[in-house]
């Protein structure tokens, strides 16, 4: 008896495995055949819990038994998005993430585009359960603009200043580190809460003040807040033009650890029946790992935050530079939040958070503007917006089409100088910033326009690591 005649029987996908191996065993043991195999396969189908210990279909008995106690995948959860410009395998990905059992709500931001398990720039809303990989493998990978007191003049007087500070400043590329490990108070926390974190703290430590490869980037340029824009008391910052450093980066190796070992965990905890969905695989957050996942979680949140600290403290400093203002956030993470009453995990795979009052930065590319951002709190998004502009090509066709040595001619006659990058970040690979925020009006404020200047990114062509 073959699989198709298995399904036709009734037999469900997930369990069509041990279902060729009961009537093969069934068969070999008892030599039945035909009607009688299939009778006996019905019989299974409707009491599993009596076939439990056979030994011909105690798997199969044992394989639909769990499809009895575990809870059912939605039919639908709808999701909102913004923008047009999405291809579908992205919104095929939200659908699939949609179906989880403690889905409540999502959303897909007008960047959105293919990732992995969760699109980049999906929103995802569970009760009870975090998923590793809709946090992502660079655990809290964020934004960190500062505002300098230089004059705007100065990135012409010292360009070559602000260029020896990106240079000596900063480390970029996977597996980079500082010959001599940097300072903060997170390497003081306690990171024996698990055991990878464990493993990882020496790596964290010699990773400190570094950047991964792929769309990591820091970079000076000019930071305009407009007199209608200002952003009041929670930026404190007058109307004007600034010179400021703008960073993007992660948790590094460590984050990337954390994410491989609870999603392979996680795995290992899918009932049979979810196989499909192994990228959206769950951690209850009552559970031992699930707990421990949340822990890591947010000490490589902390993590992440003290890399960016380091990052601009070693750049203003070799610059001469005094850092009077500052914005940041995380775009890869999950959060506790309220929500329509409830207690929800979101998830923001590449999406800003952007609650009411809540302040941002969307950057665009090497070569176009980034934004300040407050959000407005709108509730469909589940106080959310985008991370950037949104890749709208793969990083093969962007290196099979475009020349990064032909990309820093151009924008050199445009005022951008670009120390190092790939082919796979020219700003021909990303959808229009300017689109992109005007699908999302009703979600943030722009407050600031932030112009890029100098660009440091990875130049190695080493694979991304977000």
């Amino acid at each position: 008896m073959n699989r198709r005649q298995l399904t036709q029987l009734g037999v469900p996908e997930y369990a069509l495995t041990e279902a060729v191996k009961a009537v093969s065993s069934a068969a070999t043991t008892h030599g039945l055949r035909g009607a009688d195999l299939k009778r006996q396969v019905r019989e299974v189908l409707a009491a599993p819990n009596e076939f439990v210990d056979d030994p011909c279909y105690g798997l199969l008995a044992a394989a639909l038994t769990e499809d009895q106690t575990i809870e059912p995948l939605h039919e639908k959860v709808d999701y909102r998005t913004w923008g047009d410009d999405i291809d579908e395998m992205a919104h095929a990905q939200m659908r699939e993430a949609c179906k989880l059992p403690h889905a409540s709500g999502a959303a897909l931001m007008p960047d959105a585009h293919l990732g992995y398990g969760l699109p980049i720039g999906g929103v995802l809303a569970l009760e009870g359960a975090v998923v590793p990989y809709a946090v992502g493998v660079d655990i809290a990978c964020r934004m960190k603009l500062s505002v300098l007191d230089m004059k705007l003049d100065s990135l012409d007087s010292r360009f070559d200043d602000y260029c020896r500070a990106l240079e000596k400043g900063t480390r970029f590329g996977v597996g980079s580190v500082h010959q001599k490990p940097q300072q903060h108070d997170v390497m003081d926390e306690d990171w024996n809460i698990t055991k990878v974190t464990r493993q990882s703290k020496d790596k964290a430590w010699q990773q400190l003040g570094t950047s991964g490869s792929g769309n990591h980037f820091v970079e000076f340029g000019i930071l305009t807040i407009g007199a209608e824009d200002a952003a009041g008391d929670s930026f404190d910052v007058q109307p004007g033009k600034y010179v400021a450093l703008l960073s993007h980066s992660g948790s590094r190796g460590a984050g990337a650890a954390v994410c491989s070992t609870y999603s392979n965990i996680a795995r290992t905890k899918l009932p049979k029946k979810y196989e499909s969905l192994k990228n959206l695989a769950w951690l209850t957050l009552d559970s031992e790992e699930g707990q421990e996942y949340w822990e890591a979680m947010n000490l490589m949140g902390r993590y992440a935050a003290a890399n960016h600290e380091v990052i601009h403290r070693l750049v203003s400093q070799l610059v001469g530079a005094q850092i009077i203002a500052g914005v940041e956030n995380h775009h890869n993470f999950a959060w506790k939040e309220t929500h329509d009453g409830r207690e929800m995990i979101v998830h923001r795979k590449g999406a800003t958070p952007a609650g009411e009052g809540v302040l941002g930065v969307i950057p665009g590319s090497m070569g176009t503007p980034g934004f300040v951002v407050r959000g407005k709190g709108e509730a469909s998004s589940f106080d959310s917006a985008s991370h950037g502009a949104g890749r709208c090509m793969s990083r093969k066709k962007a290196n099979d089409t475009f020349r990064i040595q032909n990309t820093r001619q151009e924008l050199k006659e445009k005022g951008v100088h670009i120390l190092s990058a790939g082919s796979d970040e020219v700003p021909g690979v990303y959808k229009d910033i300017h689109e992109v925020m005007a699908a999302q009006s009703d979600l943030v404020d722009i407050v600031g326009r932030f112009d890029p200047k100098i660009v440091k990114m990875c130049g190695d062509g080493s694979r991304a690591e977000d």
